[in-house]
């Protein structure tokens, strides 16, 4: 088993001002709630070894990765620096916004005949709208994480710091309520605006903070091919790097079979990002999930004591 090798975080962690934008605003309208809660199933075991693929040309997944998430570590050279653990031509796959009617099982659909795997960061909100669609993430093994209760932009003045608490802790507890078992402790903040407060406490609160290495602007693109140019010439131009696509937008969905063939033809691996251990929900939030009207009932280490790769 290779440790992978890297840089020691220094000092804070270093923000800057996101260029990405917020792809839908908060609370998108869906179909109706589900009538009864669901029950637990199973967490995903972390994989030991490589399943065998019927797709002899599948993309695959290069080696897996296990992250300690305490102190919150952050990813994305767009926002961090420190942890810079991915090898040349090693891309990470991550998905927002889902889960979502169609889109999500398409990607899910792709993912699959191409033996790989990605990141998803649901909106809490949809989470409780299609928990079935969330458990089909999970079933297929699929790393799922956190994205706010309401896709809230949590450096909106109008927000006071309790409110961003509990976007952060209710979209973890929906999430949970969806599953019926606890995500990782992996969270992305929508538009990629990172409070400096808000980072220390999910530091506090031992919770990855993922930025990404590259945007697809997905959200903006008119057609698949917008999307798959996009990602492809920055890919190129970067060597490797942490994506940030929408499993909520149809047009990546349309992208997605091409643009993993294109990875696959340039040589890329995909790298599987797996948690030590699950997130803790607080149960206040847990709590106020189930009595919610609208349902039924910064790390300062080194690189290799964060980031350890299980298989490859």
């Amino acid at each position: 088993m290779r440790i992978a090798t890297g840089l020691i975080v220094a000092g804070a962690v270093s923000l800057l001002a996101s260029s990405s934008a917020w792809s839908q605003t908060a609370g998108a309208k869906s179909a109706a709630a589900p009538q009864a809660a669901p029950a637990p199933i199973p967490a995903p075991a972390p994989p030991t070894a490589k399943v065998a693929c019927a797709n002899p040309n599948a993309l695959g997944i290069g080696r897996t990765v296990e992250i300690d998430t305490t102190g919150g570590p952050g990813f994305g050279f767009e926002h961090f620096k420190q942890l810079d653990f991915l090898r040349d031509h090693e891309v990470v796959l991550t998905f927002d916004d889902g889960p979502w009617p169609v889109n999500t099982p398409s990607v899910l659909k792709t993912l699959a005949e191409e033996c790989t795997t990605g990141i998803f960061f649901p909106i809490g909100k949809h989470a409780t709208y299609h928990p079935e669609i969330l458990k089909q993430v999970a079933a297929a093994g699929h790393t799922i994480g956190a994205h706010t209760w309401s896709h809230a932009n949590l450096s909106n003045k109008k927000l006071n710091e309790d409110q961003r608490k509990e976007e952060i802790e209710k979209g973890f507890s929906a999430v949970k309520w969806a599953l019926g078992t606890a995500p990782s402790p992996f969270f992305r903040f929508p538009a990629l605006q990172h409070p400096p407060e808000m980072v220390t406490y999910l530091g506090s609160r031992n919770i990855a903070i993922f930025s990404c290495d590259l945007d697809s602007f997905d959200f903006k693109a008119s057609k698949p091919q917008t999307v798959i140019d996009t990602v492809m010439r920055k890919v190129d131009k970067l060597g490797k790097g942490i994506i940030l696509m929408h499993d909520f937008q149809k047009h990546t969905a349309e992208a997605l079979p091409e643009l993993l063939h294109r990875l696959k033809a340039g040589g890329f691996k995909v790298v599987k990002m797996i948690a030590k251990s699950p997130v803790q929900t607080l149960p206040q939030y847990d709590e106020e999930i189930l009595k919610d009207s609208k349902l039924p009932t910064v790390s300062s280490r080194p690189v290799s004591s964060v980031v350890q790769t299980i298989s490859e």
